[in-house]
């Protein structure tokens, strides 16, 4: 008769795992509070991303339209490449310009989909009308702060918005890790506590 042995590799590996999840969620916090700190240089850094994004993908994208030359798809996937390539361009050569018309993009979402939102809440009036009309009122309130200070809050709001996109994806990965990592403990001990002798083999 002799107990059960349990392999501890696959928890352990588990564990470190959700480690590596949890310290890539603190760097993300970290670099979002510095971005909320120095929203102006998160603008410029979001805006350079963005344009090397556009242009790795239009340059992707022109790869793939030429493997696909026979097709009849390759004039549009030779456009699409292009603009995007044009786009990554302007965005990297011009930061600030291209900031302020993200901005003046933002805002006049934020400005239709508040109204929409007020509207709808008002018309339909369902059982999220409250919830509806206080984020109608936030957009379009949001909206007419980001016009009205414009062009100059183009140097924050960019920022501000990655910034904190950054800092609640970390804090999502930090929860993931460190839960997964209890759990991975949890699973770990109940397999080791002894459920009663096993015929030895």
């Amino acid at each position: 008769m002799a107990v059960k042995r349990v392999d501890r590799t696959e928890p352990a590996q588990l564990s470190r795992e959700f480690g590596w999840v949890a310290a890539l969620g603190v760097i993300l916090v970290i670099a979002g509070l510095v971005g909320l700190v120095y929203t102006g240089v998160a603008t410029l850094t979001s805006m350079f991303l963005f344009g090397w994004l556009l242009l790795i993908g239009g340059v992707v994208g022109l790869l793939h339209a030429v493997q696909a030359r026979g097709s009849s798809f390759f004039w549009l996937g030779v456009v699409v490449a292009a603009l995007n390539i044009a786009a990554g361009v302007v965005v990297i050569a011009r930061p600030e310009a291209a900031a302020a018309a993200l901005t003046m993009f933002a805002a006049l979402l934020f400005l239709t989909g508040g109204v929409f939102r007020l509207v709808g809440s008002l018309v339909v009036r369902g059982p999220q009308f409250g919830w509806t009309l206080v984020q109608g009122a936030f957009g379009l309130l949001l909206g007419i702060l980001v016009l009205a200070s414009w062009p100059s809050s183009s140097k924050y709001v960019i920022g501000c918005f990655f910034s904190l996109a950054l800092l609640f994806d970390g804090l999502g990965l930090v929860a993931t890790g460190f839960g997964g990592r209890k759990i991975v403990g949890m699973v770990a001990e109940r397999q080791e506590t002894p459920t009663g002798p096993t015929e030895a083999e």
